[in-house]
């Protein structure tokens, strides 16, 4: 399975995200051709230009015609779009509308194994939009005929990722940081375990038709998080925990800003514990990482290396 595979490339739809890029790296080390979707082409290219194995094509997955197109050249396809903020018609068209024209390529081109980053709380009755529209999506690829595998992952960190490193950010910017959700409960996922997960799937048959959560070895409340980021980047502050109304005030001024840090929806999928008592997918001599165990190599780094800009900032050189 896994020779008849590598002779063919991965479709990875999302892959010019933060998972995907690490997705499409691990991959390509262990010989699969990947092809990724791009609406942008040059800006793609930036992050993955050194790895020789991946093609980037210029091309809307949105559109039906497009995608089967697409689907037609692979073996594989991995469907790792996720929005976290935005309309519930937003919402509908990345995850539910896509996933439903994925399946539609698929099915046309002989059925693919397929592969759906879904999010723990997905639900098609859940508290938020997000939470809706990605069990909807699940639903869907449930009853599809595919080879399918699902994905729910609690938050995801890395070094690349706009969770620990946002909240570092924060702390360097305010002498104190307002948090809303402060309770909320998570189990972080470091990426490299994510992408792990996925690429063995590839050669796993007997995970064909499940669902699987993927949550690290450690459940954090969110107030408890940022203060490990502040604290091991260097920039730790007092965290003020917000009540719901004064988060509700706080996530709709947030929202008038171009890329906002929160918002309501956000706060709706905080109410469920993004937490799991699944074990994680068995792969013979390997555990989930804890984030204590990563994390400080990044941050730290990131840290020493924002006060060096600073230094030869003021000396008038180039950081």
């Amino acid at each position: 399975m896994v020779q008849s595979l590598v002779l063919h490339p991965v479709l990875l739809i999302g892959g010019s995200g933060f998972i995907g890029r690490a997705l499409a790296a691990r991959l390509c080390r262990v010989g699969y051709p990947v092809t990724i979707p791009t609406r942008d082409r040059e800006r793609a290219r930036e992050h993955l230009l050194t790895l020789p194995r991946v093609e980037l094509i210029e091309a809307d997955v949105h559109d039906p015609l497009v995608l089967k197109r697409l689907v037609r050249e692979a073996r594989v396809v991995v469907n790792l779009v996720g929005l976290l903020q935005g309309s519930q018609r937003q919402f509908e068209l990345a995850h539910v509308e896509l996933t439903r024209h994925i399946i539609a390529a698929c099915q046309a081109n002989g059925g693919r194994r397929y592969l759906h980053m879904s999010a723990l709380g997905a639900d098609p009755a859940g508290a938020s939009m997000y939470q809706r529209s990605k069990g909807a999506a699940e639903a869907l690829v449930r009853q599809s005929e595919l080879d399918w595998t699902i994905f729910r992952p609690s938050v995801v960190f890395g070094e690349e990722d706009r969770f620990l490193n946002l909240f570092a950010e924060l702390q360097k910017l305010a002498p104190l940081l307002p948090l809303a959700g402060a309770h909320a409960r998570f189990q972080p996922v470091w990426v490299q375990d994510v992408v792990r997960v996925f690429e063995t799937a590839l050669h796993r048959r007997d995970w064909i038709g499940q669902s699987f959560d993927l949550a690290g070895p450690k459940v954090y409340t969110l107030a408890e998080l940022v203060r490990y980021a502040g604290r091991v980047s260097g920039n730790a502050r007092p965290v003020l925990p917000l009540p719901d109304w004064a988060a509700r005030l706080q996530a709709a001024a947030m929202s008038l800003l171009p890329n906002p840090p929160l918002s309501r929806d956000n706060l709706d999928s905080m109410r469920v514990d993004n937490v799991t008592d699944q074990p994680f997918p068995d792969i013979p001599g390997f555990k989930p990482t804890a984030l204590e165990a990563v994390a400080p190599g990044w941050m730290a780094h990131a840290a020493r290396g924002s006060k060096y800009a600073h230094f030869r900032s003021k000396a008038g050189r180039k950081p």
